[in-house]
């Protein structure tokens, strides 16, 4: 690359974007999970809700791949910003009516989700058009810093504008961030040639060849379907924290233990992005997902906001050395040119454990988990004199067994000869 320092300029500049979109978006999406969850009373809805925001972005997500490497990466950014506020907005009309009920507000989810699909493939191929591959994990920990903002500093501020405005003005201000990433997204694709295809594929032709790169390669193979795994456990404790914690206190509480909580992803992100890692990848991912499971067990075992503070805490400090080490480990066994589709295949592959803990998460704490440790239950006399009793002590339970499983799965990930392999490539890419 000709000049390193300005295309670092430039990613900073649609990073800055993303940076205040992920705020806008952690604002509704706290505000919704509270909203739904005090009006119904039930995780089941609440995590439905979750799966319908969640989904049809991560199931277009190959599609997107494709128009990312087809077409310009910046002009689908700014499309999938601008159209995703329609979801956003009809929700929001919905509630000026009167209270919106549960299907109006699964509509709109599901409208920005379809959306938004097109941003993340998009988005992960411009940080490969501007960087240099010595840069990929500096940068990888200035994304999480964005991506964190969704839990660091979204949560405090919804928390404390519920306790004196509704949740109108949570969807109002998320509507405003739009603007503001679209002209940095505008910004920075002034100062970029557009990359053109050649040759014009069929989809089904460029979906075979972001799989191909995948599976060419058995170590990201196994890799990516590992991940799917991983994120199956980090689902439950995403879906039942807020109400495992709403079941003890209130919006205030789980906004601000939230914000403190994800400060440890803002430290560690912010210590790879000053000093990027640069060996023993395999052994960091591993060790990461190994901790993370642990805090996540400590999390779930009792009603106590200390408690929970701590071990929140670390295990958000986890997740960036695991997310880093994973994309580095990825990235740089995937040729650049068909990076877009590789990794909107990638996403839909690894997230599909999300889906599946959406699914089942809501459903086991109503209907199985929380009536075995009511006072009164099957495990109230056994396993609450532990953890406790009450309506959110079935969720504790779960995020423990969730925690548990998470610690097993990293030390068969670090057993996997075919993904140590991978490292072979990582460290030809940092001596060059």
């Amino acid at each position: 690359m000709n000049n390193p320092g300005g295309s670092f300029r430039k990613f900073l500049l649609l990073w800055s974007g993303q940076f205040i979109s992920a705020i806008g978006s952690g604002l509704t999406s706290f505000g919704l999970t509270i909203y739904v969850f005090e009006q119904t009373g039930r995780a089941s809805l609440m995590a439905l809700v979750t799966l319908l925001a969640f989904m049809p972005s991560l199931l277009l997500s190959p599609v997107a791949g494709v128009l990312a490497d087809r077409y310009d990466r910046r002009l689908l950014m700014i499309l999938g910003d601008s159209l995703s506020m329609i979801g956003l907005i009809f929700i929001l009309i919905c509630m000026l009516g009167g209270e919106a009920q549960i299907w109006q507000i699964c509509v709109g989810v599901t409208i920005s989700s379809i959306f938004s699909s097109m941003l993340d493939p998009a988005y992960k191929a411009t940080v490969t058009d501007l960087l240099t591959e010595e840069e990929y994990t500096k940068a990888s920990g200035f994304v999480q810093v964005a991506g964190s903002a969704k839990y660091l500093i979204s949560p405090i501020i919804a928390g404390f504008l519920l306790t004196v405005v509704d949740i109108k003005l949570l969807l109002v201000i998320d509507i405003c961030t739009f603007f503001v990433t679209v002209a940095s997204t505008l910004a920075v694709r002034k100062g970029l040639i557009s990359k053109k295809n050649e040759q014009e594929n069929s989809f089904t032709r460029e979906l075979k060849e972001g799989w191909d790169a995948i599976s060419k390669k058995r170590g990201v193979l196994v890799l990516v379907m590992m991940s799917s795994v991983l994120t199956f456990f980090l689902g439950f404790i995403e879906t039942l924290s807020v109400p495992m914690i709403l079941a003890f206190s209130d919006s205030v509480v789980v906004g601000t233990l939230e914000t403190i909580v994800a400060t440890g992803m803002l430290v560690s992100s912010v210590i790879i992005g000053i000093l990027p890692i640069k060996k023993g990848f395999m052994k960091i991912l591993s060790i990461s997902l190994f901790c993370a499971g642990m805090f996540m067990a400590v999390f779930g075992l009792r009603e106590n906001i200390v408690l929970l503070c701590i071990s929140g805490f670390l295990f958000f400090a986890m997740m960036p050395f695991a997310n880093t080490t994973l994309d580095f480990l990825v990235r740089t066994n995937i040729d650049n040119s068909v990076q877009g589709r590789a990794w909107s295949v990638i996403g839909l592959i690894s997230q599909l454990g999300f889906i599946a803990a959406y699914t089942l998460s809501g459903v086991l704490a109503d209907y199985v988990f929380t009536p075995l440790l009511v006072d009164g239950g099957l495990l109230a006399s056994s396993m609450g004199k532990i953890i406790g009793t009450g309506s959110g002590r079935g969720m504790g339970l779960l995020i423990i067994i969730a925690g548990i499983l998470l610690c097993v799965t990293s030390v068969f990930l670090y057993n996997l000869k075919s993904v140590k392999k991978l490292e072979n490539r990582g460290d030809v890419c940092i001596t060059e």
